[in-house]
């Protein structure tokens, strides 16, 4: 006897892929060889008299895990 098709088993959370990337301040933006429009935004808004930040993820510290 053949066995049934069936749907295929969905992907469980675990084995997903993770992005994540590292939280940099204005003065690395600023120093940065390959600047991004985020990343230049960011420097300007922090150039401001007063202004706070906590950082701004940079694309080219991306890391995947699974």
């Amino acid at each position: 006897m053949a066995k049934a098709k069936g749907k295929k088993a969905p992907a469980l959370k675990s084995d997903k892929i993770r992005v994540s990337m590292k939280l940099v301040t204005s003065d690395v933006c600023e120093r940065c060889k390959t600047p991004c429009t985020r990343g230049m935004d960011y420097a300007e808004r922090m150039r401001i008299e007063g202004a706070l930040g906590k950082g701004v993820p940079c694309i080219l510290t991306r890391h995947t895990s699974s």
